[in-house]
């Protein structure tokens, strides 16, 4: 049996693609938090996570204050148990962001290096329920863009046969549904357009524009509320026929299940770094499943890909390219749907020289 020898982890700062903005903040920069283990066969793993500008140093101290020395000498294929105890040695401060973020460090480098030890790439030894997964463009969506932007660069992705694209709202409800309008007269009825509100509206105000957006057949509405308000999103579901999708801001399953519950969510957007890695990411896919609620996790592309394509109830998968200044190669796209990755492993080809160069000391 391998046991784990040597556990580090350690901060870079990459800078954002192009400029994104949505209703309420700026993506800053991403900090990018690795953690790297080694086993005593020779085998190694590596994981991440990650934050859109601040919080990265509370989550490296996390690491290497509490949790990467409780590694050493553990089996790295028992994933379920090093993640329990992990989770109960930091139980003073879950659930909540910087716990989940350090746990996901852990447990996808785990899953990278159970994964190289089986030979097999992470969709096939997580499910492999499919090959593939449609892809919805978000780059060419951001709040700060002019009507006739979001125009051309919905044009585009339509024209490279991609499925869906994604623009937020947050303007006036006028301007919301003015922008929404062009769109959709753009692109036609056969094209899924998802809208986006980042947790800045109140009920009320959702139900209003709702209302309004309606009309344009959006795919879905996402995060209309702060997560923490579920009798909203029920309220909301409620009253309109557009799915609302909610989830990159929840951090622990059992809130899933609380929305599922309460038929307070028509897709679900774990993201894999906040919920606490791959581990609890397919519990609430498979949550999700039992509910007959697709899965479209939030950003994370490059690993998201290999987990949409582990489970059955993945619907599409959000593309916003962010690692390709520290990777060799991207996710290949083929008429609109990203390819499993085939090697061994998480699928993604880090470029040492480039992380080590933004490391953060």
């Amino acid at each position: 049996m391998p046991v784990i020898t040597h556990a580090e982890a350690y901060l870079i700062d990459l800078e954002v693609e192009t400029v994104r903005t949505d209703a309420l903040q700026t993506f800053v920069k991403q900090e990018t938090i690795f953690v790297e283990i080694r086993t005593d066969d020779g085998g190694e793993g590596v994981g991440y996570s990650y934050t859109i500008g601040t919080g990265g140093t509370a989550v490296l101290a996390l690491l290497r204050d509490s949790l990467l020395a409780r590694l050493p000498g553990r089996d790295p294929a028992r994933v379920e148990a090093i993640w329990r105890d992990l989770f109960l040695t930091t139980k003073a401060t879950t659930v909540g962001a910087i716990s989940s973020l350090a746990l996901a460090a852990v447990d996808t480098a785990l899953w990278d290096w159970r994964c190289r030890a089986a030979g097999l790439p992470l969709w096939v030894l997580a499910g492999g329920a499919k090959d593939r997964i449609p892809l919805y463009d978000t780059e060419g969506g951001w709040l700060h863009l002019s009507t006739e932007e979001l125009v051309k660069g919905a044009a585009q992705s339509q024209a490279a046969g991609w499925p869906g694209i994604k623009m937020k709202v947050g303007r006036s409800p006028a301007q919301d549904a003015e922008r929404l309008a062009a769109v959709r007269a753009a692109v036609g009825p056969d094209f899924d357009v998802m809208l986006d509100a980042n947790q800045s509206l109140t009920a009320a105000d959702a139900v209003r524009r709702a209302r309004l957006l309606e009309p344009y057949d959006p795919f879905w509405f996402e995060e209309p509320l702060p997560a923490e308000d579920v009798a909203g999103h029920e309220q909301l579901a409620a009253a309109t026929s557009i799915p609302v999708a909610v989830g990159e801001s929840m951090y622990a399953p059992g809130q899933f299940a609380e929305y599922l519950r309460r038929g307070a969510a028509g897709v679900v957007q774990v993201d894999v770094a906040r919920i606490g890695g791959i581990t609890p990411w397919l519990k609430v896919a498979h949550l999700a499943e039992a509910a007959n609620v697709p899965v479209c996790p939030h950003f994370l592309m490059e690993l998201h890909v290999s987990l949409c394509c582990a489970v059955p109830n993945s619907r599409y998968l959000e593309h916003i390219p962010q690692l390709r200044a520290i990777t060799h190669g991207e996710i290949e796209i083929v008429e609109g749907h990203a390819l499993a990755p085939s090697a061994p492993g998480l699928g993604i080809v880090w470029n040492r020289d480039a992380i080590d160069n933004r490391r953060v000391h």
